[in-house]
């Protein structure tokens, strides 16, 4: 059976790959779960699981953790160094890179360098440091197989086409809870609104970032790495039924699409059993009751981010990196009722022009770029 650590087991897609692994209880086995705060569910976890241990990232959240699983054969661990060391241990096979946001990062590349193959739904790791990350997965053939809906789309159009140009790949986006909204309506958005998206199930981070369509900006950043297609052939689709999950148009025209139901368990369990499809009880497109199919050219206007994250993806270097630091910043601050809907564009697109541009980057010069974006950011918002 393969072995899988789950990093930010507690979130949606950790929550939701569990489910997919307590499905197929003959292929795949718990060896690891962290989280970052939510210890009564990592303590709900490991008592259903029994993984071989498990890691707070907080540490003052260690000894509840300790106590609750003393009784059990589950090493407990505390702190961002343990989850890095974790994901090194031999008998794991898959490592599901499922944190939110920077803090994802060291954990993915240290399992890269281990070799372990990375199921990656943490899209600021490619966003904050893509060129790294894919040049260190080349040096360790490590394979990076995407959860993402959008890019495991991507991937599953790829299958079966090695060699053949591709001309264009096309991400389709819901175009999230404000769609049709006017720049006066953003304007008076609040957080209860934007937590509340038509389509998917996520947390509370990505559902902003979906609202915004930073999440979209970042998975056009993402695309770029994870296929090695410049950023001028990446084309952004509103599709606001979101059946078709993206699309990749090939040099004589022709174009492959990837259709489902909008549940992100079918992308968890395609990056677990790569090559193979596994059956499930995941929903079905009925196409006799779907209707129409619609798309529409996304508002750059109305929606600055995806601009802003096609400017940092041009620009190249520690851009993407500032671009992100500056997001996580506003998007907590929003959360907290400090900063307006719109204004979180204004703090990004200030803080991009603030912080020193750095063309080439090391692990650490990412470490020092991401802190001072985050300090500056913080500093527009006060």
């Amino acid at each position: 059976m393969k072995q899988i650590a789950i990093l930010g087991s507690t979130g949606s897609i950790g929550s939701q790959a569990l489910d997919v692994i307590a499905s197929h209880p003959d292929e795949y086995e718990v060896y690891a779960l962290t989280a970052n705060n939510s210890v009564d569910k990592l303590i709900e976890q490991a008592i259903r699981f029994r993984p071989d241990c498990v890691a707070i990232a907080n540490e003052a959240h260690y000894p509840k953790l300790r106590d609750a699983l003393a009784g059990l054969p589950v090493k407990v661990y505390a702190g961002s160094e343990a989850i890095c060391q974790i994901v090194t241990a031999a008998p794991i096979d898959i490592v599901l890179a499922s944190m939110v946001g920077f803090a994802g990062l060291c954990p993915t590349i240290e399992a890269i360098k281990a070799g372990k193959t990375i199921a990656l739904a943490n899209k600021e790791t490619m966003v904050v440091a893509g060129e790294l990350v894919t040049s260190l997965a080349l040096r360790y053939r490590t394979p990076i197989l995407p959860v993402d809906s959008e890019h495991s789309a991507i991937f599953q159009c790829l299958s079966g086409e090695p060699g053949n140009p591709v001309e264009k790949i096309i991400l389709t986006a819901s175009g999230g809870p404000f769609r049709t909204f006017s720049m006066e309506q953003l304007g008076t958005v609040t957080k209860e609104q934007a937590l509340k998206h038509p389509n998917w199930d996520m947390g509370a981070k990505i559902t902003i970032d979906s609202a915004s369509m930073m999440n979209k900006g970042f998975e056009v950043i993402e695309a770029k790495w994870l296929f090695g297609v410049p950023y001028d052939r990446i084309q952004v689709v509103v599709h606001p039924q979101s059946v078709i999950h993206s699309m990749v148009q090939y040099a004589d025209g022709a174009v492959k699409a990837q259709l489902g139901a909008p549940d992100m368990r079918l992308p968890i369990q395609y990056a677990f059993s790569y090559p193979r499809r596994l059956n499930s009880d995941f929903p079905r497109v009925d196409f006799m009751k779907l209707g129409s199919l619609t798309f529409e050219e996304p508002d750059m206007v109305r929606f600055r981010n995806l601009a802003l994250a096609y400017r940092a993806l041009e620009k190249g270097g520690n851009m993407p990196c500032i671009l992100n630091a500056a997001n996580e910043v506003c998007v907590a601050a929003f959360l907290h009722d400090r900063i307006g809907f719109l204004e979180m564009s204004d703090v990004i697109e200030r803080t991009m022009d603030t912080v020193a541009f750095r063309k080439e980057s090391s692990l650490e010069d990412y470490i020092e770029t991401d802190a001072e974006a985050r300090r500056i950011a913080e500093s527009f918002i006060r």
